[in-house]
């Protein structure tokens, strides 16, 4: 025949299982039966047959929220000797295809997120290497352990042990070396690996309570870590390796992050320092806040065009085409024009409609005081952003708001140091900019002092001007709703204003309101507002003698 039968796929094995298996009493006739399928299943998981079967009766009666009470059901049997199958329930949680629900109570399990995310696709669940790893795939390794913790696939006390056989195992890891250094019991270890986690994997340096929470199997011992952590009596916090986070100085007794000293001990290997770290913050696109733009209709084109560009699908067909032809691959992006007009805003709202995290430049930090500081910073900021490019599935945007400082026009024979330094930091920003694998954004209020060679490297150019008095009048109702036609037709049409400042009257007005109550005349308050932000339009304040005056 040269017909095959058709390859039978996980998921109708174990349906033919638990179909034979019902009211079975796990008899010779039925495993008989159902031989094909349960050899499927324990040359596949490496299991015993019994244990295939149980997995199977467990599949069906989960996955969530399974007992010893079901099985017997199932199969017909008295609830004494189900107990006998303990041990094969125990070796089928070691081999993580079930999970017991509560490490102190063995009786109900379930089946782990990830078991069943794979049968879906008719993969095996295959648990990760765990030998002769390097720090970057132990990284990984957690990443996809608290990752199940999270899920619920894991409990706090098995990842806990998951956690210390993996120290045991690659002791050759700086990482773990310098881990068990601190000598902390295995939960302080486990709490250190998900800050170390989630800054190496997340960019994320600020830890709240419900963050690790998740980290214990019981609220006491929670409550007890929380007020530890919350009076800076924790042993994490003695052995400097957690402090509080700083907010202008003081203290957040609620928000917590890695010890300078602990990311160049325990991070050294993943390249992590003090210096890098404060060149940029990472924004997470998923809690960006909707805002409304108006723009003119050229702007509001180019947007458009710009967000379509940016959409994944669109992206990468885009980036293979640019391969193809041998064109740079990067993306460099100018938004440019006066204060408010929404150049900032703008790059938020692609961001987060398309989903890509932004990573945010600290233009100040990367000009160093120090000769010589600032080249390392750039070259240390441009690297990081590749590491970012690798390790998100969507590339994130690089930003420089503000940009003007860095982007000036060049210095013509350069003479003194400071000079030579600003020229050198322009010349490897240039550089970077043209082996630029990924997208950058770059904002200026002062175009016209930008250097020609940074405007050959700018792809998109968008000039954001004020608005029309339609895109205020838009503006003025979406701030202050209750307004009436007229009243937004006055402020419209009398003031040139950009949207960052009548968000700055609204603002003004919303304050008001909070300490005096509703005015009578909200437009004649609004006016008055509106007069103190145009200070153009005020006489200049002088100063000194009448003989001798100065302009403030």
């Amino acid at each position: 025949m040269n017909n095959k039968k058709k390859e039978m796929t996980l998921l109708q094995a174990i349906e033919h299982v638990v179909e034979l298996s019902m009211d079975s009493q796990m008899s010779l006739e039925f495993m008989k039966k159902a031989k094909a399928e349960i050899q499927l299943l324990t040359k596949s998981y490496g299991i015993t047959e019994r244990q295939a079967v149980l997995f199977c009766v467990c599949m069906e009666k989960g996955p969530s929220r399974v007992d010893y009470h079901d099985i017997a059901s199932h199969l017909d049997i008295n609830k004494i000797s189900v107990l006998s199958y303990a041990s094969d329930i125990d070796a089928l949680v070691r081999r993580r295809l079930l999970k017991y629900r509560d490490v102190k109570d063995e009786d109900d399990f379930d089946i782990p997120t990830a078991v069943i995310r794979c049968l879906k696709h008719n993969e095996v669940y295959e648990l990760p290497k765990r030998t002769g790893l390097d720090c970057a795939s132990v990284f990984e390794l957690l990443d996809s352990w608290f990752e199940d913790l999270d899920d619920d696939a894991i409990s706090p006390h098995e990842l806990c042990e998951e956690l210390q056989s993996l120290f045991e195992d690659n002791p050759q890891v700086g990482f773990v070396k310098h881990l068990k250094e601190y000598c902390l019991n295995p939960e302080d270890q486990m709490m250190v690996a998900f800050f170390c986690h989630r800054l190496v994997n997340r960019d994320d340096d600020d830890i709240r309570f419900g963050q690790i929470e998740d980290l214990f199997d019981n609220q006491g011992d929670f409550n007890r870590a929380k007020t530890e952590l919350r009076s800076g009596d924790h042993k994490v916090q003695k052995k400097n390796v957690i402090e509080h986070l700083c907010v202008d100085g003081i203290a957040d007794v609620t928000r917590y992050k890695l010890t300078e000293s602990a990311k160049r001990t325990l991070l050294a290997e993943m390249k992590i320092n003090e210096s890098e770290e404060k060149l940029a913050d990472m924004l997470d696109a998923s809690k960006l806040g909707e805002k409304q733009l108006f723009f003119p209709k050229d702007i509001e084109r180019q947007v458009e065009e710009l967000g379509s560009f940016l959409q994944p699908e669109n992206y990468q067909k885009i980036q293979d085409r640019m391969k193809e032809k041998r064109f740079r691959n990067g993306f460099a992006c100018l938004f440019y024009g006066g204060p408010g007009t929404g150049k900032t805003e703008t790059v938020y709202q692609l961001a987060r409609q398309t989903g890509r995290n932004i990573m945010v430049v600290d233009v100040p930090q990367l000009k160093s005081m120090w000769v010589g500081q600032s080249e390392k910073n750039v070259k240390a900021l441009f690297e990081r952003y590749r590491e970012q490019v690798k390790r998100h599935k969507l590339t994130p945007i690089l930003l420089f708001n503000e940009a003007d400082a860095i982007i000036g026009k060049r210095k013509n024979g350069a003479e003194n140091a400071v000079d030579k330094m600003e020229n050198s930091l322009q010349n490897i920003i240039l550089q970077e900019m043209e082996q630029l694998d990924g997208i950058m954004i770059a904002t200026t209020n002062l175009q016209e002092n930008m250097d020609k060679a940074f405007e050959r490297r700018f792809l998109y150019k968008i000039k954001f001007e004020k608005p029309t008095e339609e895109a205020r009048r838009h503006i003025w109702h979406t701030m202050i709703p209750e307004l009436s036609d007229m009243d937004i037709h006055t402020l419209a049409s009398k003031y040139d204003f950009s949207g960052g400042q009548i968000e700055n009257i609204a603002r003004h007005y919303a304050i008001d309101n909070i300490l005096h109550g509703q005015e009578e005349d909200v437009l004649s308050m609004l006016i008055s507002h509106c007069d103190n932000e145009r200070l153009d339009s005020k006489e200049k304040r002088t100063i000194g003698f009448a003989c001798c005056k100065y302009e403030c």
